[in-house]
């Protein structure tokens, strides 16, 4: 693939897909400023996890035409759903989770970790197997890209949010800080796409 080429799949790939991570991250926003509900902010996440496959396919159709988009957006779809379930059942209990002893903490909290930040390019690894060589790489480089547009995020969004601040600011927040941990994730997920097709 040529240089010119790659820029151009980069830029496409990181214009659609951070607006669409931004607008899925919408619906978990809005939804946690409203309720505190689990069932419904997983499935907010699942939405969320829907619009970013459905994004992330306008480009990706384009290199490989015979992509599944029903699979793509369907695997990404629950592995959202997971994350977002897990990380609530941590909230959930997080009073259980205090009173552990300290290496069983952070056993179980190494071991959720890894599996919300594996399950999304494990998921979508599947479908693209049969796409792209070296499909696997793209399981660690999504774990990268998540775990560093979540550290943006939490930097972004812990300074501003304060207690009773009104539910309107607090999803103002929320929506910004998916913007920058949108683009974090669609620049390093883009450079992952990019090196993949090249070694193809």
């Amino acid at each position: 693939m040529s240089t010119t080429l790659t820029r151009e799949v980069w830029k496409t790939w990181f214009a659609w897909v951070t607006a669409g991570e931004f607008l899925g991250f919408l619906a978990p926003a809005l939804t946690g400023a409203l309720t505190s509900s689990a069932p419904v902010l997983v499935l907010a996440g699942t939405a969320e996890g829907a619009i970013l496959g459905a994004a992330q396919c306008l480009v990706l159709r384009r290199t490989f035409p015979s992509l599944s988009a029903p699979h793509w957006i369907g695997v990404t779809a629950l592995a959202a759903g997971f994350a977002w379930a897990v990380a609530l059942l941590a909230v959930d209990h997080s009073q259980f989770l205090g009173n552990l002893p300290l290496p069983a903490l952070l056993a179980l909290v190494s071991i959720a970790g890894i599996g919300v930040l594996l399950s999304l390019g494990t998921g979508q690894w599947l479908v693209l197997r049969h796409h792209v060589a070296r499909a696997h790489l793209w399981v660690g480089a999504n774990a990268v890209a998540w775990a560093a547009g979540l550290v943006v995020f939490a930097a972004f969004t812990t300074p501003l949010w304060q207690p009773g601040q009104p539910a309107v600011l607090i999803a103002l927040i929320g929506a910004l800080g998916g913007l920058v941990m949108a683009a974090t994730m669609a620049a390093i997920t883009g450079s992952a796409l990019t090196r993949l097709l090249n070694r193809s």
